[in-house]
Formats: C-alpha cells, structure tokens, sequence
C-alpha cells in the first residue's frame, strides 16, 4: 500500500488538473457559477421544510425542520454527486484512457475531490442556518472529520467498483439514479432514526449512510458523542468496500482502455 501510495503521488499533478477541469466543467457557461453551489441547497432546504415540516409535520428530533433535514442533506448530497458523477468518469474521459498511460483511479479521485468543494460551500450554508436558529457549534464539533472521511472511505470504494463496471456494461449507468434515489428514502434524511421501528433497527444500520447521516447529526446539532455501535459498523462496512474496490478496480485497469 505505501508503495501504492508512493506511485500514486507522482501524478498529483494530474490529479490537480482533473480537480480543475471537474469544477469547470460543472460551472461552465452558468450565468450564476458557483452561486449554484449555494442556490441549489437553500432550494430543497426550502422545499423539504414546506413539505415535510408543515404539511407531512414529520418530527425533528427537537431541532429546527431546516437544520435537521441539511445536516443529513449535506453529506448526502455529497455521496449523491460523487456515486452520480464517479459512475460515468472513465467512460466521459474516452480518449484519456485509451491514448495515455496514468493510474485511472485518478479519474475517481477527481471527482470526490471536486465534489469535496461543493461540499465545503455548503458547509458554509449550514453554518449560516446554525447561526439564524442561534444554535452553536462546540469543540465536539471536531468529530465531524473522522466521520466525513468514513464517508469519503465508504463513497470512493463504491465508485471504484461502479465506475469500471459501467465500461463493461452501460446499464449501471441508467441504474445509479434510481438507486440513489431508492436509497435516499432509505437513509434518514427528511425523517429521524426514531421513527424506525426497533425490531428493524439492526439491520437498518447496515446501510452505513443511515450510522453516518446520524453522526452527522448527533456531533452538528445535538453537540453529542455519536451513537458508536452504528458508526463502527459504517466505518467496518467502507474499509470493506474500499478494499475490494481498489482490489477489483486494479485487476481490471489494463483492459478498460479495450474495451472503450
């Protein structure tokens, strides 16, 4: 791994200029630009608070509908963009591929950095959120890093198994907007973990985005210690997932140039 790692460096370069081109690209010719990064998440902040807060009056843990819904919202968003967008990165970059030689993973890792900064603005609207309800962030608040690279772990493992898969077959592509929006439902976001029944709790938390979406949730609005147990088994989950993609994602990088 850390000659992996060593290799991997002397193209960071490359993997600076991907960064670049990704940013770009998704502002590109936006009379607004990167305004959008901030409109798009007021907007369904907005939408899901009329929505789910006055007229489904879905219960918020004690916390404002606004908060509580764009804290799980943010890193959703997040994994969103990155499983969207990570899925079709090598077969979008065609010609790299087949003409020059670079280790293509860099083409993954473009695209969670990219999605990184979009990630960053809308941290700034939470805290502006936090800051119109008058609520505070602690030390606690530290903990959040541990727990968005878990993410970062769980999001980048998946991509490097979907993103090859769907240079092999280009019906995963057609499939990820489902899936995500199936699993949306299927993670905390508009509704809290209470809500589940306890029977059905165990094996809710096997979705590791159900045990991150709370922590996010627990260390940024109830300026708590994350429930452990859920959490540690989203991090045991995205350490599994990360190994086999890159394992999986190696063993078939020779041939994703043929194939294209």
């Amino acid at each position: 791994m850390l000659t992996y790692i060593r290799n991997l460096l002397q193209y960071r370069e490359l993997l600076y200029f991907f960064v670049l081109r990704e940013i770009k690209a998704k502002y590109k010719q936006a009379v607004l630009g990167v305004a959008w990064a901030f409109l798009q998440p007021l907007v369904l902040i907005g939408v899901f608070t009329v929505v789910f807060s006055y007229f489904a009056r879905l219960p918020s843990d004690g916390a404002p509908y606004a908060v509580f819904a764009y804290c799980a919202l943010l890193p959703w968003q997040f994994f969103a963009t990155v499983l969207g967008r990570g899925t079709g990165s090598l077969v979008s970059h065609q010609g790299l591929v087949q003409k020059v030689y670079f280790p293509r993973e860099i083409i993954v890792f473009a695209v969670v950095a990219s999605a990184i900064v979009d990630f960053t603005i809308g941290g700034i609207v939470f805290l502006g959120l936090l800051w119109y309800y008058g609520m505070q962030l602690t030390i606690l608040g530290l903990l959040i890093l541990p727990v968005f690279a878990i993410q970062v772990c769980f999001v980048v493992g998946i991509i490097l198994i979907l993103s090859p898969l769907n240079v092999f077959f280009r019906d995963i592509g057609l499939l990820i907007p489902l899936i995500i929006q199936v699993w949306m439902y299927a993670t905390p976001i508009i509704y809290p973990m209470s809500l589940v029944p306890e029977r059905f709790r165990s094996f809710y938390v096997l979705n590791p985005m159900a045990g991150i979406v709370e922590a996010y949730r627990k260390i940024l609005i109830h300026n708590s210690i994350p429930d452990l147990a859920s959490l540690s088994i989203a991090a045991a989950v995205s350490f599994v997932v990360f190994v086999l993609g890159l394992k999986y994602f190696k063993r078939v990088e020779f041939k994703l140039a043929d194939v294209l």
